[in-house]
């Protein structure tokens, strides 16, 4: 019993010596390799930090400069860490560490489908989609800017200051409306003017009004059109085009329309409408105002 405890326990003690060899004998290796994964690290990182400021100096695309620089970044630290095997002599690890990749990237494609589709759309939205960051869009009846469009998801900003994150691959499959890609935005404003004022003149007048907006696109036409008989109104809509970046643009723009046909309108007489109700005391069945008036004094006596 004896002798089998000592034998099991000089086996152990071989083992270990062979072990403590072994890492002697790597030693100089392991540091090389440690230092070839320092060196390939920092090459990275100074590589991505130079290829985001030379990518904005000639793509304003803030995603896609940040993929590019992100996967170059990327693709230096993994060949670093081959390299790296390969001074330690795991050349059958490298191409083991290879097959398993693959095998595990196909593992997690069909386990988290919805995660890679996202990851594949924001590639996408990065390289091929118009949207990118300070656009104006909706979608999914969310207005506002795109704030960041990320490997995952996209967020959007609203007006009133929310951020809003979507799914990438959501964005890329339905449809949405991109309000800043052509640089100008068509205003509409619905009014209505009295029955009793001279159609011809309020159309010239209004549209005089519009056009002293600063904020109109060069070449586009302001139009009226009349729309309908208003239960007391005659209404039409004037239509002109502004240029548009932000979202202030458009409304000042629609202040300064408001602003202007009103102003225009005083000095020429044209009334803006409000709902006005006529009481018609001579209807068949029905009393005069004289005898409505009279009942009235009659019953405070």
């Amino acid at each position: 019993m004896l002798d089998k405890i000592n034998q099991a326990s000089d086996k152990i003690i071989n083992k270990l010596l062979d072990w403590a060899e072994t890492i002697i004998t790597m030693l100089p290796n392991l540091i090389v390799a440690i230092v070839v994964l320092v060196i390939f690290f920092t090459i990275a990182k100074w590589v991505r930090k130079l290829l985001n400021k030379a990518l904005f100096k000639v793509s304003s695309n803030h995603s896609v400069n940040s993929l590019i620089a992100t996967i170059v970044f990327t693709a230096i630290t993994f060949a670093g860490a081959f390299v790296a095997l390969n001074v330690l002599n795991l050349d059958k690890t490298v191409t083991s560490l290879l097959a398993g990749i693959g095998i595990a990237g196909l593992a997690i494609g069909f386990a988290f489908k919805d995660v890679a589709s996202n990851f594949l759309s924001g590639i996408y939205m990065a390289v091929k989609s118009p949207i990118n960051v300070g656009d104006i869009i909706e979608y999914n009846e969310v207005y506002g800017t795109v704030k960041d469009i990320g490997i995952r998801a996209t967020t959007i900003t609203t007006m009133q200051g929310q951020d809003v994150v979507f799914p990438n691959r959501l964005i890329v499959e339905n449809y949405y409306t991109h309000f800043t890609i052509n640089g100008h935005r068509r205003i509409d404003l619905s009014v209505g003017i009295s029955y009793g004022d001279d159609l011809e003149k309020a159309e010239e007048v209004t549209k005089e009004a519009i056009r002293e907006i600063s904020y109109l696109e060069p070449g586009t036409t302001v139009e009226l059109f009349y729309t309908e008989f208003g239960s007391s109104s005659i209404n039409f809509v004037i239509q002109y085009w502004v240029k548009f970046a932000r979202e202030s643009d458009y409304l000042k723009a629609q202040s300064q329309g408001i602003k202007n046909i009103k102003k225009a309108y005083d000095q020429n007489d044209i009334t803006i409408t409000f709902p006005i109700r006529t009481l018609d005391f001579g209807m068949k069945g029905g009393k005069s105002l004289g005898e409505v008036l009279s009942e009235a004094n009659t019953s405070k006596e």
